[in-house]
């Protein structure tokens, strides 16, 4: 059975080109250049992933990703633009895109990102059959993506929860840093390299009510999760 990929682009020449390449490599191409149309793409054609650009006429790629993650909390969206803020990559992130890439791009770089997405999501889907973990006074529903302390639920982005599950998966041993990056970013630029720093303050934010939690940083290496 065909990937199907719901792909939003509003530049004609450049997004008959992505097309063509993906259709030419056995993928299903859905494709929409007006945002305001693009949710009705998404709920006639039930994609399997994203590929959203973000400054598209009528609605942008933001308003986009959230209205579809009401829909769908588990699909992976992958925003392709020209934008380098880094806030904006950050607002992207924080709206539960699993990655993001620059223009110009390579179709080698673009199919190996919806490939990588596709794989974690089956990960994820498989891990799902645990309904829950026990963190110290937390617990943790990564098919849910939320947090729990007491009474309070906190709602995580998916690239949070990606990073929770990588550190449980190894609690009290070192997860390298590269396979980290390799894993949520599928590569270890020094940009990603950045964004995990800010994920990894994050989660310790999150987990600062219980003292017998602790993310350690293992400099030059990687990251240990450390339960008393």
């Amino acid at each position: 059975m065909k990937v199907k990929i719901l792909y939003v682009e509003d530049e004609e020449f450049l997004g008959k080109i992505v097309r063509e390449s993906l259709e030419t490599r056995g993928f299903e191409v859905f494709m929409e250049s007006d945002g305001a149309r693009v949710l009705t793409k998404f709920r006639n054609s039930s994609p399997d992933i994203c590929v959203l650009d973000i400054m598209l006429p009528n609605k942008d790629g933001f308003e986009i990703a959230e209205e579809i993650r009401h829909i769908d909390p588990a699909i992976p969206i992958i925003f392709l633009t020209a934008k380098t803020q880094t806030g904006d990559v950050v607002k992207g992130f924080n709206l539960g895109a699993n990655d993001y890439i620059r223009k110009p791009f390579s179709m080698e770089e673009l199919i190996v990102r919806i490939s990588n997405a596709l794989k974690r999501k089956s990960n994820t889907e498989k891990d799902s059959g645990r309904e829950f973990l026990k963190l110290g006074g937390y617990v943790f529903h990564s098919n849910r993506q939320t947090l729990s302390y007491g009474n309070e639920d906190r709602k995580l982005s998916f690239r949070e929860s990606e990073l929770l599950r990588l550190l449980l998966n190894s609690k009290n041993k070192i997860i390298d840093r590269k396979d980290i990056l390799n894993v949520l970013w599928g590569n270890d630029s020094f940009f990603n390299s950045r964004n995990l720093d800010v994920y990894v303050a994050k989660l310790r934010s999150y987990l600062k009510d219980d003292p017998t939690l602790e993310i350690i940083t293992i400099k030059g290496v990687g990251y240990r999760f450390v339960s008393e």
